[in-house]
This record gives structure tokens, C-alpha cells and sequence, in this order.
């Protein structure tokens, strides 16, 4: 089945609308990579919209076919854009250039956004209301991007991935960020890793000191807690105005855990 067949049969299923970005109505081209887009049917006016990374060895259109989180999502109202890594040195899959001291290829803030503003103009979104989110890499990729720019988007979710070492010493300035976790996460551990000599996966909980200071945060308690499901959610609400920082654990391992769209989607709907 070729690439448009795929997308098209896709969309059917979802009940949604493809944008056409072609002749082959398949990734939209952008100068620097590709993205995948899905529209909610029915919509009338500007769309907010949530961007998903994929994880390492993963890709764009991977993410779009991700059926029931991706239709609970168009059943919100909210354009789905999945945005293409860039291949991999051993042709498996796509990744992202993530950590700030290994040499670039793309700048990926650049190309994120820039996939952002073409999937506005195209296709009547709404810019000021679009979420980044990202599994694994791509969550140390969304994490990277709200430290460098969190004016980009108008909120971050990254899950089951964040900074690596070194630490950012600071980040450029206050971010709306939802941090979510498995205690259980044996391939990206709260606490961090050795990959390889040198390339050392960070403590989210050190990741979350960080935030907090961005944020302006005046303790590094929480100033609520509260249960959700599977989820102990904290709250730092607190902070510099309009502000927010939630950090979600559970007791699963690596995965985009049940529940967490629709939480993710409360969070980001509740923000002034």
C-alpha cells in the first residue's frame, strides 16, 4: 500500500479530514524535513492543534496512525501535526537532533516552528493555541525546545523524556509545561542513565528544579497534589503569572501511558 493510500485510508477511519500538501497527497514539504497533518471534521474557524514527536527509531506518519489517541484528539477539536525527524545513521527510522553539545544537522526549533507557521497558513490554524508534546526523544526534544523558546508554543507535554547532561545551566524564561513519567521507566529512569561514555540521559527530577526556576517558582514544593487515575499529578501554579508546571507519575514503564491525551488536553484547555 503506497503512502497515499495509507494516509487516505487513515483519515476514512478516523473520520477526519486530510489536508492535501500535493500530488501525492501525502507530507507536507517544508524547507528542512517534512510533517504529517490531520484536521478535525467540522470545524469552522482558526484550529488549535497539538504537535507529536516521535520517539527514537519512530516517524511522523507512525504517530498519525497512533488511531485512538490521535482520534480522541480530532474528537477535541484540535488538528493533529506530526512532524518527521531526520533519518537515522543506520537507515532505521528517524530521530531528533536533541542534545545541545552533539554536532546538528537541522536546527530543530527552527524547523518545529517553521512547520508550525506552514501548517497555520495552510490550513487555518491557530497559531497562539498549539501544544508540543513528544514520546521519548521527542519529549527531550519538546523539553529542549520550551527551554530555548518557549514562547514557540503556547504550551509543552513531554512524556517519558527530558534533558540530558549536561543540564541547561537556565532556560529563556517562564514555560507552561506538563511533565509526565513512569516511576517503572526503565529506558529513559527518572533518575537517568549512561548510554554511552558521554552521552548521559538526565534526572527528570533535577529537570523539574529547573523548570521551577524558570518559572519563578518560590519553593520546590508543590502547592497541590491530587490524584488522576493512574496519575499523582504536582502542581506549581504559584509562579510567575500565567506560568504553569505539572509533573504526572505513574507506575508503568516506557510508554505513552492510558489516559494521558485526555489529561494532557484538560491541562493545556484549563491554561488562561
Amino acid at each position: 500500500m503506497s503512502v497515499k493510500t495509507s494516509t487516505l485510508a487513515l483519515v476514512l477511519m478516523a473520520g477526519a479530514a486530510s489536508a492535501d500538501c500535493g500530488p501525492d497527497a501525502g507530507a507536507c514539504k517544508i524547507p528542512g524535513g517534512t510533517y504529517h497533518i490531520v484536521l478535525p471534521d467540522g470545524v469552522t474557524g482558526p484550529i488549535p492543534a497539538i504537535l507529536l514527536l516521535h520517539g527514537y527509531g519512530g516517524e511522523g506518519l507512525g504517530t498519525i496512525r497512533n488511531k485512538p489517541m490521535v482520534n480522541l484528539m480530532l474528537g477535541h477539536g484540535y488538528a493533529v501535526i506530526a512532524p518527521d525527524g531526520q533519518p537515522r545513521s543506520d537507515g532505521e527510522g528517524q530521530t531528533w537532533d536533541f542534545h545541545p553539545d552533539r554536532p546538528a544537522t537541522r536546527d530543530e526549533t527552527a524547523f518545529l516552528t517553521s512547520a508550525a507557521d506552514d501548517a497555520t497558513t495552510r490550513f487555518g490554524l491557530q497559531r497562539d493555541r498549539m501544544l508540543l508534546a513528544g514520546f521519548s526523544i521527542g519529549g527531550s526534544m519538546t523539553s529542549y525546545v520550551a527551554c530555548a523558546k518557549p514562547e514557540a508554543f503556547a504550551a509543552y507535554a513531554p512524556v517519558a523524556g527530558s534533558f540530558w547532561r549536561p543540564h541547561p545551566k537556565a532556560c529563556a524564561g517562564p514555560v507552561r509545561l506538563f511533565h509526565t513519567h513512569g516511576k517503572a521507566d526503565r529506558t529513559v529512569p527518572l533518575e537517568g542513565r549512561e548510554i554511552m561514555p558521554g552521552f548521559v540521559q538526565g534526572n527528570v527530577f533535577e529537570a523539574m528544579g529547573i523548570w521551577r526556576e524558570a518559572n519563578g517558582c518560590p519553593s520546590p514544593d508543590p502547592n497541590g497534589t491530587r490524584s488522576l487515575g493512574i496519575y499523582t499529578i504536582e502542581d506549581w501554579t504559584r509562579c510567575t503569572p500565567r506560568a504553569s508546571l505539572s509533573f504526572a507519575l505513574h507506575d508503568g514503564g516506557h510508554s505513552i501511558p492510558k489516559g494521558w491525551a485526555q489529561m494532557a488536553i484538560d491541562w493545556f484547555e484549563a491554561l488562561p
